[in-house]
């Protein structure tokens, strides 16, 4: 077992050390290294951010890596369009905890339309819900239809909605 110089701190670490005993920095004896995971951006940009960035696990000084693009694909992301663990999707989100405009996510806050377990925004389907109009097991809103209320314009409103849907499906 050698020792190697750590690329960040040149302190002297083992050849089988996972961080380095002084800076934390990740396999320091390694000196190319560029993190683990994956880090992609496409070549097309809008408005400077990357068309598409893809981002996962951590960069070479352990940082986790967020996408940061106009698509947003990783366990991180922000962007119009967000597909993420843990996310910001400005018009669209979908993930496990997700806040935007429009959200699908186990947490869903959003502004206008959320499903999720937990949900939110003006229009919000889900396990517990809170919004204006409210589709769920139990919640608080306006508008709500839940196992124990049956507004009768939330009923309305949510048959108009899944109605309209299967038209736009061509299911009508």
């Amino acid at each position: 077992m050698g020792l190697n110089e750590c690329r960040e701190c040149k302190n002297q670490v083992s050849e089988q050390a996972r961080n380095c005993p002084k800076c934390g920095a990740p396999k320091p004896w390694q000196k190319d290294f560029k993190g683990t995971g994956i880090d992609w951006k496409s070549q097309a940009t809008l408005l400077g951010y990357p068309l598409i960035h893809i981002a996962a696990g951590r960069d070479a000084k352990g940082r986790l890596r967020v996408a940061k693009g106009i698509i947003a694909i990783g366990q991180f992301g922000i962007g119009l369009i967000t597909i993420a663990q843990f996310g910001v999707g400005i018009l669209f989100g979908f993930g496990q905890f997700i806040f935007g405009f429009t959200a699908i996510a186990q947490f869903a806050g959003a502004i206008y339309f959320g499903l999720g377990q937990l949900a939110t925004g003006h229009i919000a389907i889900g396990q517990l819900v809170l919004g204006n109009y409210g589709f769920g097991q139990t919640g608080y809103a306006k508008y709500l239809w839940s196992v124990k209320s049956k507004d009768p314009q939330a009923i309305g409103f949510f048959k108009l909605l899944w109605y309209n849907f299967q038209e736009f499906l061509g299911k009508s």
